[in-house]
């Protein structure tokens, strides 16, 4: 899920309980200026109405987070091969392509006959979709399929955010966490369209005197600087950038329908054990049960944090998208998302009546602190 701490997306990216290193990727790319001849002229937005009378629902969700970061992993369980592919924090939309690329890789080097995916939500159907198109048949199984799953409730915008600790991993996995980025970035830049849900938003984010980690600058064209008097917001310098968002209902209906079309097989079933899977026909096993799997395989070294969002009623004149310290706001055509919370620790999903009205009030005292508005 993509789901932050109230109040600040960003601000909890450099603490310790979420991706620190999200901030700390390596090499900082020098901060893309717009040209010095070409300045721009100041720019009015339409504010957000954050009143507690256009909430039309209230949602929470469950990160599967660790401070070693995601997991691609192969094993052998008794006579089937198991490849893990769970524990994305708040960026699995975000690298569901990528990752689940690694983990078919992985898993069909060498593999013949059907596929077995178990988890359906953005990492299961991705993971089925990737199989298909290699050329195997896919069963999936799962508890729950959309529109039941912590992937329906998660914000939606492609860019990596409570992923793991930079102290915690180490060069390899860094060169795996690029290499799953640089193909869910490309994956979703040619899945743009009405049909799926994801579209390219113009994106202000609040700067705190930094460069960017080379990761997330290549995730972040058009990027510029705009300082006082060119921008609304409340602060003295944002970045615009163009960024990708997903309405995550539509587009897990899209890879429904897509696998589904292809033949997959989808069977409700709820796997307690790592001994169940000896009971599935197929001998190639792909985990994505994501927070689900902290309890199924023992990682003891997931831990749950819940996300609390306010989706307001949809405002069509809403076309960009911001990340300041009053949280984060993404417009949907079902429904503006206001973000949002960090909660470690906390595995319940569901939200509460005073945080969502923080995060109503933050973002309410922001946009009406705008310079101007359209």
């Amino acid at each position: 899920m993509i789901l932050h701490q109230t109040i600040d997306r960003r601000r909890l990216l450099s603490g310790a309980a979420v991706a620190g290193g999200a901030l700390s990727l390596g090499a900082c790319a020098r901060e893309p200026l717009a040209m010095a001849s070409a300045p721009p002229s100041a720019v009015c937005l339409p504010a957000v109405l954050a009143e507690e009378g256009r909430v039309i629902r209230t949602v929470a969700g469950i990160r599967p987070y660790r401070d070693a970061g995601f997991v691609v992993r192969e094993e052998v369980l008794g006579t089937k091969r198991l490849v893990h592919n769970y524990g994305h924090g708040g960026a699995g939309i975000t690298l569901s392509w990528g990752s689940s690329m690694l983990a078919a890789r992985a898993g069909l080097a060498g593999h013949s006959g059907p596929v077995a995916v178990i988890g359906s939500g953005a990492l299961g159907l991705t993971a089925a979709k990737l199989v298909q198109e290699a050329g195997f048949k896919v069963t999936i199984y799962a508890a729950d399929f959309p529109p039941d799953t912590t992937s329906n409730v998660a914000g939606g915008q492609i860019h990596p955010a409570s992923l793991f600790r930079g102290s915690a991993v180490d060069d390899a996995w860094m060169a795996q966490f690029a290499a799953a980025m640089d193909y869910s970035y490309r994956r979703y830049q040619i899945s743009v369209g009405e049909d799926t849900g994801v579209r390219w938003l113009t994106t202000y984010d609040e700067t705190r005197g930094r460069g960017l980690p080379e990761i997330e600058a290549r995730m972040m064209p058009a990027a510029r600087i705009l300082g006082e008097g060119e921008h609304p917001f409340p602060v003295e310098t944002v970045r615009e950038w163009r960024g990708m968002y997903v309405e995550t209902g539509r587009w897990l209906e899209h890879l429904m329908r897509e696998v589904s079309i292809a033949g997959a097989r989808m069977i409700r079933r709820r796997f307690e054990t790592p001994a169940d899977l000896a009971e599935l026909p197929e001998t190639l096993v792909i985990n994505c049960t994501g927070f689900g799997a902290r309890d199924l395989f023992g990682d003891e070294e997931m831990v749950g944090a819940r996300g609390q969002l306010a989706i307001l009623l949809p405002q069509p004149e809403l076309n960009y998208a911001y990340r300041m310290r009053a949280g984060y706001m993404f417009p949907r055509p079902d429904g503006v998302i206001l973000g949002g919370t960090f909660e470690r620790g906390e595995i319940d999903p569901t939200p509460h009546p005073d945080d969502i009205a923080r995060i109503l009030a933050t973002h309410r005292e922001l946009s009406s602190a705008f310079a101007c508005t359209t």
